[in-house]
């Protein structure tokens, strides 16, 4: 291997050590792994009117940020309003998709899904999602 490609592959690992911290992953893991946590999370998900339970969108690659945001944002107004680490986790992703950071979970401002699930559905996407960032970014 030359020099070049040395220094490119840790320029690479140094570019995606940055998007990392600059897409708050650790912080969202944690936040996410409390609600999950939380017993009160595994209301099954009903798309009608009465049900008191959430439908959540479950994103599409590319539009996950949005599609966090809407969810945590309807969590947030929606018998979850007392909660300071939903309020929490919103405020993140909002801020995350108003300054145009973490581009890969970002191409489009708009929330864009195939399907919706639970709360506890919707919470393990998130995990997931930055668990795998986290991992690309190690």
């Amino acid at each position: 291997m030359n020099a070049s490609m040395l220094s490119y592959i840790l320029f690479s690992c140094l570019l995606l050590s940055v998007q990392a911290e600059y897409c708050s992953v650790q912080e969202i893991i944690r936040y996410t792994m409390r609600l999950l946590g939380d017993s009160s999370v595994s209301c099954p998900c009903r798309q009608t009117a009465v049900s008191s339970c959430s439908c959540l969108p479950i994103p599409e690659p590319g539009h996950e940020l949005a599609c966090f945001a809407e969810g945590t944002k309807h969590l947030m107004e929606n018998n979850q309003s007392s909660n300071a680490v939903i309020t929490r986790l919103y405020l993140t992703f909002q801020s995350l998709l108003d300054r145009n950071l973490c581009q890969s979970l970002a191409r489009e401002n708009q929330c864009q899904y195939e399907t919706k699930g639970n709360v506890k559905e919707f919470l393990n996407k998130i995990l997931r999602t930055y668990q795998a960032f986290s991992k690309s970014s190690a």
